[in-house]
């Protein structure tokens, strides 16, 4: 059997096609990730996990974003749904911040196990700025370094209590990022000594998570041109200064930030040093690229990605009833949107 390719792939629509299902066989992606083109219903969704599983003939993680607030793609009234993250943290207030952050996520774990998902995009451990971009600011958790550290610890703990592995993003911070990495690449002219007191320290404790995923945005102050996903100085940075030890996850190639031709994008961001090539689109023929061009999961990233897998574990049980009634006390019953 072939080794896995050093991918994770999306798919076009709520079930797979047969090119699909042919492509991934032979492509053996470690993961899969899903979106809001993907999901219509709970019976739907369950079955495209399961569908995706069976293509590879593995317990391929599955992953999704499900933050609340305008990045949750499994919507109302089906699933929960929830205020923005910064709206939440302020409805809760500085003392029940973490807690009610933790129950938020256990109670959507909850509901991603449910339907075969069991990795989550989230937590974000960026440092909201005076000017951060609107389509990343209230996803945030804080303007302070060490309060989103502990939030985001909180929101990890919730994601693995409830048998989800949590990702955390976007190393090594984007809160200074003014454009939209979707369209445009940001860049960050902050000096060294300020990203390292700010940006940088809130990803420090966050360190022995298993995933994480970079940001691409170029920093002016390491003198390079390049996106942190595509700069082997940057992604030093990430495992030097910051610690990070798990596997490191590109966010999505197919954005309008990156350079190049989209199976450059892959060749390069793994020899920067990123473990795990993310193409999200569902377009085959970019997916075939992709593959072709990131080669083989092996070495090291093999290593931190199999560190990653055996993390997951079954969820501690859950009384849902009890859960929600300590959430709306700690938000004064207002829990969601």
């Amino acid at each position: 059997m072939s080794a896995a390719s050093a991918t994770i792939l999306g798919c076009h629509g709520v079930r797979l096609t047969p090119d699909e299902q042919t492509f991934f066989a032979d492509a053996r992606p470690w993961g899969f990730i899903l979106f809001a083109r993907n999901v219509s219903d709970a019976a739907q969704l369950s079955a495209l996990t399961a569908e995706l599983r069976d293509a590879v003939g593995y317990d391929a993680p599955i992953l999704i974003d499900q933050e609340g607030g305008r990045v949750q793609r499994m919507r109302g009234p089906i699933w929960r749904e929830w205020l923005p993250a910064l709206d939440h943290m302020a409805q809760a207030g500085p003392a029940n911040g973490p807690r009610s952050m933790y129950l938020r996520y256990r109670l959507i774990a909850h509901e991603l196990r449910a339907v075969g998902i069991d990795v989550n995009c989230a937590p974000l451990a960026d440092v909201a700025r005076q000017n951060t971009h609107p389509v990343l600011l209230n996803r945030l958790y804080g303007d302070d370094p060490d309060r989103v550290a502990e939030v985001a610890l909180a929101v990890a703990k919730g994601h693995l209590d409830g048998g989800v592995l949590p990702v955390v993003k976007h190393l090594p911070g984007y809160g200074l990022g003014t454009v939209d990495s979707h369209h445009d690449l940001p860049r960050v002219s902050e000096a060294r000594d300020a990203l390292q007191r700010v940006d940088f320290k809130a990803f420090i404790p966050l360190g022995d998570l298993p995933l994480g995923m970079t940001a691409h945005i170029v920093y002016d102050a390491y003198d390079h041109e390049l996106p942190a996903t595509m700069d082997p100085s940057m992604i030093r940075v990430i495992r030097e200064e910051i610690g990070f030890k798990g596997a490191l996850i590109t966010d999505d190639l197919s954005m309008g930030a990156l350079p190049g031709e989209i199976g450059k994008r892959a060749e390069r961001a793994r020899r920067a040093g990123c473990d795990l090539i993310l193409h999200c689109n569902g377009d085959l023929p970019e997916m075939q690229r992709v593959v072709a061009c990131s080669g083989a999961l092996d070495g090291p990233a093999k290593s931190r990605s199999d560190a990653a897998l055996a993390a997951r574990r079954a969820p501690d049980p859950l009384d849902i009833d009890a859960v929600e009634a300590d959430l709306a006390d700690l938000l004064s019953g207002e829990v969601y949107v």
